[in-house]
């Protein structure tokens, strides 16, 4: 077997490698052994790759690599699980970015006149989906790390002006299929980064994991026009995949938030704050129920079923070893306890479940929606960690809100509902949660860690 045969064979062990990983990354019992997987394909692909024939400057392939090294094992190790989805979002960006770079070095690097149209185009597409993801990436980052403002923004002519780039972009595409020429393809690749910089701005912070899931699926495209580019079969598929599931993710989100895609992405969600809260995070004229952690404590320990339903807040405090405790303290009585996961809780899919996860919480007790609302109704206790809109009736009874439609978990329908909350403002959809002013309401506020702490103090003393 000659040495391109066999390199070929490895690309399609890597290839199948990648698919594996991906179906091991369907269930949290084998997302551990699927990523290994993905790492010991991913480390063939790129061994074959040094073994290439006529390959030259190992010394700089081997610097890139150790600077990435550098840079992307401390990020990973050291990254807390409230920041992922902005880690995410920059490394998906770097992907887009290196993409768009082996186009447009594969377009300069070519003679004049030598390359069909068919390349041309190819090139042309990793240059435009890269470029439109480093970007779009990049303000997507910034809005998560809050480096800059969350909310939508927005200015006049917006829409016109994007429409404007687009065109430019596809007109400019269209003449260099024709006559190819460096400056053109340089111009495209500026108007992408622009397109991608004005694509997210209006894009409200509560909207950004489907966009930065999107943007997901955006640079697998790239990467799988690169790899027509370089003729590299492993490219391809890796980017389809990547694109594909991207895709699906995102249409998955878009459906657990009730809204379609263009909704999302053009709608500037969440720019109108209509809450009625108070600027100290008050309820204003509106009277709600707070109680004492003893209170709390002994609804909870005196029961027979307690649903806890985590969200943000809770990933933000770090409470999760904490909320573990409470839940063996009252398993420990006797008391049946579960987890409601919601599909957007958090900052993107997952995020609850592997946040618990780290805890050590067993995975039997995480219950997504279809299978946690019917358990509502017989619960004593819904103990609300964190969480505002994916539990607010507004999505079921007011055709006004903004998040109608939404499906959502049904904490209303349990006997008792508790709220950790920090204060009375509301989620990222900015409108006021009516079940906080429900008369078997009861909250208790402050830090979701502090509280939570507070609670596991007065089961211990009762």
């Amino acid at each position: 077997m000659s040495l391109e045969t066999g390199i070929r064979l490895a690309y399609l062990v890597a290839a199948i490698c990648f698919i594996l990983a991906l179906r091991g990354l369907t269930s949290p019992k084998t997302a551990r052994t699927g990523n290994l997987i993905g790492a010991a394909g991913m480390l063939l692909a790129v061994g074959m790759t040094f073994a290439t024939p006529g390959l030259s400057h190992f010394g700089l392939m081997a610097g890139a690599m150790a600077i990435g090294v550098v840079i992307g094992l401390p990020a990973a190790r050291m990254v807390k699980m409230t920041a992922m989805p902005q880690m995410v979002a920059a490394f998906n960006g770097v992907g887009g970015g290196a993409a768009a770079l082996i186009a447009l070095s594969e377009f300069l690097r070519a003679p004049s006149g030598a390359l069909a149209v068919y390349q041309v185009v190819e090139i042309v597409l990793g240059v435009v989906i890269g470029c439109v993801s480093f970007s779009g990436s990049a303000i997507a980052f910034a809005k998560l790390q809050e480096l800059m403002p969350g909310r939508p923004v927005t200015y006049p002519n917006q829409q016109i002006l994007n429409a404007i780039i687009a065109v430019g972009i596809v007109v400019l595409a269209i003449v260099t299929c024709v006559s190819p020429h460096d400056w053109l393809v340089a111009v495209i690749a500026v108007l992408a980064l622009l397109f991608g910089i004005a694509f997210v701005l209006p894009i409200g912070g509560a909207d950004v994991p489907v966009l930065i899931s999107l943007l997901n699926s955006f640079t697998g495209l790239a990467v799988a026009a690169s790899g027509f580019v370089l003729h590299s079969v492993v490219l391809v598929v890796a980017g389809t995949l990547v694109g594909a599931s991207g895709t699906l993710l995102t249409r998955m989100m878009s459906s657990a938030m009730g809204r379609s895609l263009p909704n999302i992405l053009f709608s500037a969600f969440g720019s109108v704050i209509t809450a009625t809260a108070g600027a100290d995070g008050t309820a204003g004229d509106r009277s709600v129920r707070s109680g004492s952690a003893e209170d709390i404590a002994v609804l909870l320990a005196y029961s027979d079923k307690v649903i806890i339903v985590p969200g943000y807040g809770l990933a933000v405090a770090q409470a999760q070893h904490t909320v573990r405790e409470l839940a063996e303290l009252l398993e420990g009585r006797g008391v049946e306890v579960s987890y409601a996961i919601h599909p957007v809780a958090g900052r993107m899919p997952g995020h609850m479940n592997v946040l618990l996860a780290e805890a050590n919480v067993p995975y039997e007790q995480l219950k997504e929606m279809e299978e946690a609302n019917p358990e509502f109704q017989t619960a004593d206790v819904a103990l609300v960690v964190g969480a505002n809109d994916v539990v607010n009736p507004a999505a079921k009874n007011s055709p006004g809100s903004p998040i109608y439609g939404m499906p959502i978990l049904a904490v209303d329908e349990a006997r008792n509902i508790v709220f950790l909350k920090r204060s009375m403002r509301p989620g990222f959809a900015g409108i006021d949660n009516e079940l906080l002013f429900d008369p078997k309401t009861t909250l208790l506020f402050g830090d979701a860690k502090d509280s939570l702490t507070k609670l596991v103090a007065a089961i211990k003393a009762l």
